[in-house]
Parts: C-alpha cells; structure tokens; sequence
C-alpha cells in the first residue's frame, strides 16, 4: 500500500482506510505522539486516528463530560494491596447488558453480559473463561483475557 500523509482537519474516517501500518504509524506520531506502537493493531490504529480528527474538526468532549468521567474513574479505582497499586473492579463492569469486547488475530469479539452467563455468537456461556477458551484455544483467565482483572 502506498504511504500517505493526512491532513487531520479535513479528513475523513474513510482517508484512514487505505493506510498500510507504516503509514498509520507515521501518521500516529505525527498527531497522537511516539509512544510504542508494537503490538497496536492497524485497525485499532485506523480508529484512534479517525477519531482523532473527528475531534480536531467538531471538538471533543464538553468540560462537564471530561469532569464526570475523572470523577467517575476515581470513584471506581479501589487500593489494592500495601504497595498502594490502583485497580479498576471488574464487578462494576459486569452488569447485565454490558458489553465486553475484544480484538484477538484480527477479529474483533463482542461479548453480552447476561443475568445467569455471558453470550457469544449467539451462544451462551457460564463463563467468561470458557469463552476466552473458545477463542484462543488455550486456558486463560477470562476476566483477564477481556481486561477486567
């Protein structure tokens, strides 16, 4: 794929598309900045620069909004431990109706939080191990294959 430069202001979510990961990740640098990119998808890096001039062109979020969401985060982040780590609880999260999802070689999952499992698919599960099972084909723990713990 041939290596673009974007002009974030007038762009569009489609611009981003044709950008092969070299040119998403000179593009990263240029807008977001030069963290390491090495395990970040190209899709994910295509959203995140879409998103980006979406926000350079209409704004982003209001001050009120960025306020309720700090606050929201320190009221959920809960000490853990003597060596004074946060950590998000994963109970919060795990409400009927929640959506959990997850990008694995490619394919993104989504998964349903019901009263009694979870659902995949169209099929349900106990839990989220059996799922994190079902799609690496490996043990994992599923609270920590989906980020909540």
């Amino acid at each position: 794929m041939k290596r673009e430069v974007i002009d974030l202001p007038s762009s569009c979510a489609a611009a981003f598309e044709t950008l092969d990961r070299e040119a998403c990740i000179d593009q990263w640098r240029r807008t977001i900045g030069g963290q390491s990119l090495r395990y970040v998808s190209v899709q994910f890096m295509r959203r995140a620069l879409a998103y980006e001039a979406q926000v350079k062109v209409h704004g982003g979020h209001s001050a009120a909004v960025r306020k309720a969401l700090k606050a929201a985060l320190k009221q959920d982040q809960k000490p853990v431990g003597k060596n004074g780590k946060w950590k998000p609880p994963s109970q919060s999260v795990q409400r009927p109706g929640t959506h959990l999802v997850r990008e694995w070689n490619g394919r993104t999952y989504q998964v349903e939080v019901l009263d009694d499992g979870f659902q995949l698919d169209g099929k349900r599960y106990r839990s989220l191990s059996a799922i994190a099972r079902k799609i690496t084909g490996a043990h994992w723990s599923g609270p920590r294959f989906f980020g909540l713990g």
